[in-house]
């Protein structure tokens, strides 16, 4: 609770102490409106209450620490630290109350924020389906041509192509027919096909 005193004017003066700091509200009142002006010092936790005096240079605010006496000035609506404790001996001591509440302190305390929820964590991917091989491709007929891809070869009636073998089947056919035995045209003996002329007629032989 916080320590009051009547100023005089309409003045009001609130002290409080926080821990180690003091909170002193200065209120004033008048024409129907109201106004007060806040401050906070570090002082350190009051062992005394508070006194006030009033001199000729304002009014002076003697706090009791822990750590020593602090003196405060208050000078119109001015509020400072005195450096120097000042000499109180001929000061007239002003009458404080206490457990009385600071103004503007009459607003419910905010509730703290509930724990967050942690997030959830994000489901894996799943893996890609691997791509279905290419179909290989189907040989292609065009009447009595026929193509493969695989292995690139290439078919027209009894004569075949085919890539990477130098011979083809029509090569291959005519050398079979070349060695098949022939026969003079003259005489119809059968002869050799390594042979120029018949030997039975003589005739000169195609080669």
């Amino acid at each position: 609770m916080a320590y009051t005193c009547e100023l005089g004017s309409g003045q009001r003066i609130y002290l409080e102490n926080v821990g180690e700091h003091t909170a002193v509200t200065l209120a004033s009142s008048g024409a129907g409106q109201q106004q007060q002006s806040g401050s906070q010092f570090t002082t350190g936790a009051w062992t005394a209450p508070p006194a006030l005096f009033r001199t000729p240079q304002g009014v002076v605010i003697q706090l009791t620490t822990a750590q020593g006496s602090h003196h405060l000035q208050l000078q119109g609506n001015q509020l400072g630290v005195m450096s120097q404790s000042p000499a109180l001996g001929n000061a007239q001591q002003m009458q404080m109350s206490a457990g009385v509440a600071m103004p503007g302190n009459t607003m419910p305390p905010m509730q703290p924020m509930g724990s967050a929820q942690p997030m959830q964590p994000m489901q894996p991917m799943q893996p890609m389906e691997p791509m279905q091989p290419m179909q290989p491709m189907q040989p292609m007929k065009m009447g009595n041509m026929e193509m493969n891809a695989s292995p690139m070869q290439m078919r027209m009636g009894n004569m075949e192509m085919q890539m990477g073998n130098a011979a083809s089947s029509h090569t291959a056919s005519s050398a079979a027919s070349a060695g098949k035995a022939k026969f003079c045209s003259q005489c119809g003996t059968p002869v050799q096909p390594s042979d120029r002329f018949c030997a039975n007629c003589g005739h000169q032989l195609h080669t």
